[in-house]
């Protein structure tokens, strides 16, 4: 039986390794797509794609938006504020309101961990995690990960440290997941306090000091302070998170090698990451803004029914336009 996703991308976690291996390797056709003067083709015309985001997003939904579009799919945005959600509607009554409209796929980002797999047990269209409370961000891990593809060739062995705020971030635990099943090492580094209990239990090197953390890693994949989830106490004061696990030019000299640097934004420059840093020769940030287009792409293609034999043929022609409706096979 062709490997395929399923119904929905809810994480890592559930994936095998083959199974983000074939997202990774059908994202690598998409990506020149982005290069061409007319960025468009016929791949999901006619599906009908809902960006449903409770929570206020810049990155993430302009990404699937222009992926939506290069795959030709109409697209509908709906956000929490200026909705009846605002109302008092809740989640699951919006999303069977928008299905009755005969949608195809929803993209949720929302607050409460779970639900994104509250929602998909629900409806019966495909449903994509683009990020739930502090649980999963799984094309952020996976377009990470292709980043780092594209630059060592391989995921296998290379040491990946996530350095910051581990406890709050989604995007941490994508990583921690999808990187470990491809073959990397995984390491964190941060505060304690910022620092989910027993993390060594995911298999994962912990680091006390950033120094430590630059002299054993192939990349750091640096997080934001996510101040917004916080209550007081997490750490004395942003100045001294910055003296203490900053990632600087000078710190990043007296590494033993050179190290790929990654964020997946928004930074707080001069907080986890120096403006040199973010914008040096070693910096990759926006090579993930570009591969995740292309991941997104990736995920609505295959979710779609689409062959991944056949993402090839998707850039010039309507050959690999999967049959609208159609579930994946594993469905």
């Amino acid at each position: 039986m062709t490997l395929s996703l399923g119904k929905d991308l809810l994480g890592l976690e559930p994936l095998s390794g083959e199974q983000i291996r074939l997202i990774l390797d059908t994202a690598e056709p998409f990506k020149e797509i982005s290069e061409r003067a007319i960025k468009k083709v016929p791949t999901l015309r006619g599906a009908t794609i809902v960006n449903l985001f409770f929570e206020a997003s810049t990155r993430t939904r302009v990404s699937f938006e222009f992926a939506e579009k290069r795959l030709s799919a109409d697209t509908v945005n709906v956000a929490a504020s200026g909705s009846s959600v605002s109302k008092g509607e809740t989640l699951v009554d919006t999303a069977r309101n928008l299905e009755a409209m005969r949608i195809d796929m929803v993209v949720i980002r929302h607050g409460a961990s779970g639900a994104a797999q509250f929602l998909a047990e629900r409806i019966e269209s495909n449903v994509i995690n683009a990020g739930d409370g502090t649980h999963e961000h799984p094309t952020q891990g996976l377009l990470d990960m292709l980043t780092l593809r594209d630059r060592f060739g391989t995921l296998e062995g290379i040491k990946v440290c996530i350095v910051g705020d581990v406890l709050h971030s989604r995007v941490a635990r994508s990583n921690i997941w999808g990187l470990r099943k491809m073959g990397a090492e995984v390491g964190v580094c941060g505060p304690r306090s910022l620092l989910p209990t027993a993390i060594e239990e995911l298999g994962v090197t912990v680091f006390d000091r950033v120094e430590a953390a630059i002299e054993w890693a192939d990349a750091l994949n640096i997080l934001r302070l996510q101040l917004e989830r916080m209550t007081a106490g997490y750490i004395p004061s942003l100045r001294e998170y910055n003296r203490v696990f900053g990632v600087s030019r000078e710190r990043l000299e007296r590494a033993p090698h050179e190290l790929l640097i990654l964020h997946p934004g928004p930074m707080n420059r001069g907080v986890e990451i120096d403006s040199d840093v973010a914008d040096g020769p070693f910096s990759v940030i926006l090579d993930q803004v570009t591969n995740g287009v292309a991941v997104r792409m990736a995920v609505l293609y295959l979710l779609s029914g689409g062959r991944p034999e056949l993402a090839e043929a998707a850039k010039t022609s309507g050959a690999a336009t999967p049959t609208k409706g159609k579930r994946s096979s594993d469905e």
